[in-house]
């Protein structure tokens, strides 16, 4: 099975996972993690779910101070994805990347509709006689409803701005002409080029559709993918695959999570959004259940396969000095989500014992929470996600109520008894090779001790 699966299966997938466009966008999506965090934070601060915070909140107006920063981080993710991807993509092909990233937020501006709105007294108003009409960027795709749009718009740009150079199709200046002025000059002819297409795009769109292209790809692509993902069947996949990479020793987070982590964190600021208006996420106003937050807390909480429950085995009743001296090293952290010293030092890859319980926890352990959301045991993730390192319980209430720590503390219970019966045996194993490691090595003493006399 590990020949088959490192022979024939794992050489294509690494193959697509390694192709620049998969690395552009695992990449590119990295830069949107530290306003993701920061927009997460000032969320929930305004909507901590505690009554007396909130209307304290509310009442001195930090709320709406906080949400300014939500709004101008989280709520605007799209536009740091967009120039994140072309970033990436031309840094990697060799050429200096900024002008390519602010090409792409450029282009992804270009694409969309500005929105009119009337304005009395410097505030917007629905209709108003002979009032002033202003237009401005509607906010609402610059967020999760615009993500696959900057996606599929950053690696565009940055493969066309990237064939340019590669073909030196560029305006040159001499040697003496400072860096800065010639860089800006090298950029202006595939910059030109690229926003020129872009408007045909955009000009294509609203005379013969009617519509923009960030909407058409909302409508057509996105809206299906993120309505896919948030099924039962969607949820286990992501559950199982994450896991069985790993099995075979392949960082199964980093592989699902850059493919399928675009469409998670979309489903997530779409409930965060919710949340900023006001309102309690649900099915009725288009709340989402399976969001970044559920596979981080419970899906990879402690570490991919939820290695916790392990983890205390090992520690307060594993005989062999193997898994006790992992278990004391991996407990630490385990609290931060941190588990690669119990995933081959145990080892658990590789390891057909210990393969059952890792790539079925997290199935468990989600589809329960799946089922618990869909049935109001506990509520729908508010949208904000915190740091993958937060530790359990913590990260629960954060991205939830306190019935969500308690839920994901379960789980983490739930984990001890579900890799029980598999650690016993391992460690049986184990300590039986060390006792006869110790017997060989008292003979092999006393053998030399009889020759010594």
């Amino acid at each position: 099975m590990g020949d088959f699966m490192n022979n024939k299966i794992l050489p294509p997938i690494m193959k697509f996972v390694n192709t620049k466009a998969i690395t552009a966008l695992k990449n590119g999506m990295l830069f949107t993690l530290p306003f993701i965090m920061i927009g997460s934070v000032f969320l929930i601060l305004a909507q901590l779910p505690v009554a007396s915070w909130a209307a304290w909140m509310t009442k001195t107006g930090l709320s709406a101070i906080c949400m300014q920063i939500y709004n101008a981080s989280f709520g605007v993710m799209s536009i740091f994805a967009v120039s994140g991807i072309a970033y990436v993509w031309v840094k990697d092909d060799g050429f200096d990347p900024l002008p390519a990233g602010l090409t792409a937020l450029v282009s992804f501006l270009i694409i969309q509709r500005p929105t009119t709105a009337i304005m009395i007294n410097g505030k917007i108003a629905v209709t108003a006689a002979q009032a002033p009409q202003v237009q401005m960027i509607d906010r609402t795709w610059l967020g999760g409803q615009g993500m696959i749009a900057a996606i599929i718009i950053g690696l565009i740009t940055g493969w066309i701005y990237s064939w340019f150079l590669k073909r030196d199709i560029r305006i040159k200046l001499p040697e003496q002409v400072p860096a800065a002025v010639a860089g800006s000059f090298t950029a202006l002819i595939p910059a030109t080029a690229i926003t020129v297409g872009w408007l045909v795009v955009y000009g294509l769109f609203d005379v013969f559709g009617k519509t923009t292209f960030i909407e058409f790809i909302y409508k057509v692509v996105q809206t299906p993918l993120q309505g896919l993902t948030d099924t039962f069947g969607g949820m286990l996949i992501i559950a199982l695959l994450i896991p069985l990479f790993w099995f075979f020793g392949v960082h199964g987070a980093v592989i699902i999570g850059g493919i399928m982590g675009p469409l998670l964190q979309a489903n997530s600021l779409a409930n965060a959004k919710i949340t900023a208006a006001g309102h309690i996420a649900s099915a009725t106003n288009g709340g989402h259940i399976v969001t970044q937050s559920l596979l981080d807390q419970f899906g990879t909480v402690t570490g991919s396969g939820m290695t916790f429950g392990l983890v205390v085995f090992m520690v307060f009743f594993a005989k062999s000095q193997q898994m006790k001296s992992i278990g004391r090293l991996g407990i630490g952290t385990g609290v931060f989500n941190i588990n690669e010293p119990v995933l081959f030092g145990t080892p658990i890859v590789m390891n057909p014992l210990l393969a059952a319980p890792f790539i079925l926890m997290p199935a468990i352990s989600m589809g329960a929470t799946y089922l618990a959301i869909k049935f109001g045991v506990i509520p729908y993730f508010r949208g904000p996600m915190v740091p993958w390192t937060t530790p359990p319980i913590i990260s629960g209430l954060l991205v939830g109520d306190w019935r969500t720590a308690v839920w994901q503390a379960g789980m983490i219970v739930l984990s001890f008894f579900v890799y029980w019966p598999f650690a016993r045996k391992q460690d049986a194993i184990l300590y039986k090779q060390e006792q006869a490691k110790l017997q060989a090595e008292t003979d092999a003493d006393a053998s030399e001790g009889v020759k010594a006399n």
